[in-house]
């Protein structure tokens, strides 16, 4: 199922594509280095499979354990998936956004499939799930339009769309790598009913991102939605923190951590994306807190004992800072509530991770960066793994607790 094309023809289509546009940033991140496309190599060189740094970050943990709970969906809605691109993604007139868009189908490697975006994403995926151990997965998101405080959804202030329908398709289709995870405004009229419809058809968890969507999780309004995530006790994965990468509602007080507690109090499970790793939020004396710090906060609480978790996606992103990873690495009373993702496909955005730069600052091995280099061109899902396996601070190592996300998310009625 090899979606591999011309490198040099990709990269040359690619490129034109961003001429013209004065601005080349995703995230907050500079594209001043050269190493900007993502070659999109096919499978990995056997000298590079036997790398003791690949052996290594397999050592004690089990395959069937390791979801990666962190996996967006992305196209064009050309395949039949329903997926919707939003103004703000599809206009030169936004160079900003409109070469993040660029950037994400470059890093899933389905830039240049014309008429075939949808399902050269997914076959992308597919490929690099097939170089993992027998029992890895990736859960999905689906991602819900942004609605107003009456619940009625407003596609034109949507960055994008990814159906439930979508999301469920392929892990139906593809259950030995695929899960799901459902996208619902718990503010829509319908929303409890589609949530017991969700979990009906296999949905693994509920994702927010409260800024764009417009979602307060402190609103008496999503208690319904609450009543049943926790008698079902599917986890709801929140983004908290600040949100640079998708507009909408731009609320982003929206993402503050303390404002899960109401979902806490009502007993529901909730992870915090990328463990509210950037930005800042008010704390309830007013001050203002890095978001981190709250997150750290809200994990301390009584309420948030065997509720509340953080998933280390995206924190080693350019815009993250290294004392964050090097607070997780040293809290291990933590890593039994720390869940690991990817984010992907940011891991195949070549400018937003350097692992020599990691490496400079002493979180990971240099001899490692080579080898985590050439291992990304072919395959960013096992490059993410892989740099967080090795991650290290003073001794302190992610646990293989972190990576047995499986325990979290697998159904068991």
């Amino acid at each position: 199922m090899s979606v591999e094309r011309n490198p040099d023809r990709s990269r040359r289509h690619f490129l034109s594509l961003l001429a013209g546009g004065s601005v080349l940033a995703v995230a907050g991140a500079s594209f001043a280095r050269p190493a900007l496309i993502n070659p999109c190599r096919a499978a990995i060189p056997v000298a590079l499979l036997d790398s003791p740094w690949l052996r290594q970050a397999w050592a004690g943990i089990d395959p069937a354990g390791v979801w990666d709970c962190h996996v967006h969906l992305a196209g064009l809605g050309d395949g039949g998936s329903g997926i919707e691109i939003g103004p703000q993604l599809s206009t030169p007139l936004k160079p900003v956004h409109y070469a993040q868009r660029l950037f994400y189908m470059n890093a899933g490697c389905a830039h240049d499939a014309p008429g075939k975006v949808d399902t050269a994403y997914v076959a992308r995926l597919l490929n690099l799930c097939d170089a993992m151990p027998e029992g890895f997965k990736v859960m999905l998101f689906a991602f819900a339009h942004f609605h107003d405080p009456a619940g009625q959804a407003h596609p034109e202030h949507s960055a994008f769309y990814v159906p439930n329908a979508w999301a469920a398709k392929l892990a139906r289709e593809f259950p030995a790598r695929f899960e799901w995870v459902a996208s619902l405004h718990p503010y829509h009229a319908s929303a409890v009913d589609e949530l017991q419809q969700a979990i009906a058809d296999g949905a693994c968890a509920v994702k927010w991102l409260p800024a764009a969507q417009g979602m307060d999780p402190a609103s008496a309004q999503c208690d319904a939605f609450y009543r049943v995530l926790a008698a079902s006790g599917i986890p709801l994965i929140v983004h908290c923190g600040e949100e640079k990468a998708v507009q909408g509602s731009d609320t982003q007080a929206f993402g503050n951590p303390l404002r899960l507690r109401r979902a806490l109090d009502a007993g529901v499970k909730i992870v915090v994306a990328h463990c509210a790793s950037m930005g800042s939020d008010v704390d309830d004396d007013g001050s203002t807190r890095s978001s981190f710090d709250l997150f750290l906060k809200a994990m301390a609480e009584p309420r948030a004992r065997n509720l509340l978790y953080g998933d280390i996606s995206a924190i080693t992103l350019r815009n993250r800072q290294a004392a964050v990873i090097r607070t997780l690495l040293q809290r291990t009373d933590l890593h039994s509530r720390l869940l690991y993702g990817s984010d992907y496909p940011l891991p195949g955005i070549l400018p937003l991770i350097s692992s020599a730069t990691l490496a400079r600052t002493g979180l990971l091995p240099k001899a490692a960066v080579a080898d985590l280099n050439a291992l990304r061109e072919h395959n960013p899902l096992l490059f993410n793994f892989v740099q967080k396996r090795l991650l290290s601070w003073q001794g302190h190592f992610f646990s293989a607790a972190v990576f047995d996300t499986r325990r979290i998310f697998a159904r068991t009625g």
